[in-house]
């Protein structure tokens, strides 16, 4: 009989224990897994003693830090980043990502309880908390977007994720290429004065006001990347070509055309292609 009771107590006692991560996923954490212990021969010698229908307390060892070494594992699997809602390219096609939410497991609380239901011998589900983490962006608009096919010295305006048009233009030479990446509107002016970078390329230069001369053509739109923009040129013969020191370079009309319909916040997405 102590054979056949050991046996079935040390099979209660080994069911896994269920966390609840969420909606969707579980997570079953056998005792063996955190080296809990329950001392059954105790228990049966006990059990032998005692009177009919009285409780046997099973005592049981759990080790502090297996299960927070354990927490700390299951933790770094569960918790999620907060992203922010943004604008993204699919492909040359920008689109909306709205915002989600970001998870921290709440380690202490679920050790805690981890410990608890194996002292005691409870195998009821756990449910884990976590810490919410709001995103700092909490949503997306996509009105009108400007993408730059560097490669291909296009320029291609979206309103609603729907092109409107495209412009041929001039990017970068090789040595001062136009930089790709993510940017967005941050400077809108109308015949615009034109002054030196700080570049060697402009060092003996001077300041151009506006007018026919003006490199700049009668619009400027400055990106988020330092020095870079997106304007109009009297020199017609470059649009097509890698030309500029950087900008991006529009016939005047097609500059003074996209000039109407951007605003400062307006995506810009430079793209090797």
């Amino acid at each position: 009989m102590p054979f056949q009771a050991s046996k079935a107590v040390t099979k209660v006692y080994s069911k896994p224990l269920v966390l609840v991560v969420d909606e969707i996923r579980k997570v079953e954490l056998a005792p063996t897994a955190l080296g809990a212990r329950a001392n059954v021969p105790k228990a049966i010698r006990r059990a032998r003693f005692a009177r009919p229908g009285a409780l046997v307390p099973l005592d049981v060892e759990v080790s502090q830090g297996r299960v927070r070494t354990y927490v700390d594992r299951l933790g770094k699997g569960v918790d999620r980043k907060a992203i922010d809602a943004r604008i993204v390219l699919n492909g040359v096609k920008p689109r909306a990502v709205q915002a989600q939410e970001g998870r921290i497991l709440k380690r202490l609380a679920a050790g805690r309880s981890i410990r608890t239901a194996f002292a005691t011998n409870s195998r009821a589900p756990i449910r884990l908390g976590f810490e919410i983490q709001k995103p700092k962006v909490g949503s997306a608009e996509l009105d009108e977007a400007v993408v730059i096919l560097r490669g291909s010295n296009r320029l291609l305006f979206f309103d609603d994720a729907k092109m409107v048009r495209w412009f041929g233009v001039a990017t970068g030479q090789p040595s001062f290429p136009t930089p790709l990446g993510n940017y967005e509107i941050v400077n809108l002016q109308r015949n615009p004065w034109w002054y030196p970078p700080p570049s060697d390329w402009a060092k003996d230069a001077d300041p151009v006001p506006p007018g026919p001369g003006n490199p700049l053509g009668t619009r400027w739109m400055g990106i988020s990347a330092p020095y870079i923009g997106i304007h109009g040129t009297p020199d017609a013969a470059s649009i097509g070509y890698s030309a500029s020191h950087g900008c991006v370079r529009m016939l005047v009309p097609d500059a003074e055309w996209l000039f109407k319909r951007v605003e400062i916040g307006t995506p810009v997405f430079i793209i090797s292609k």
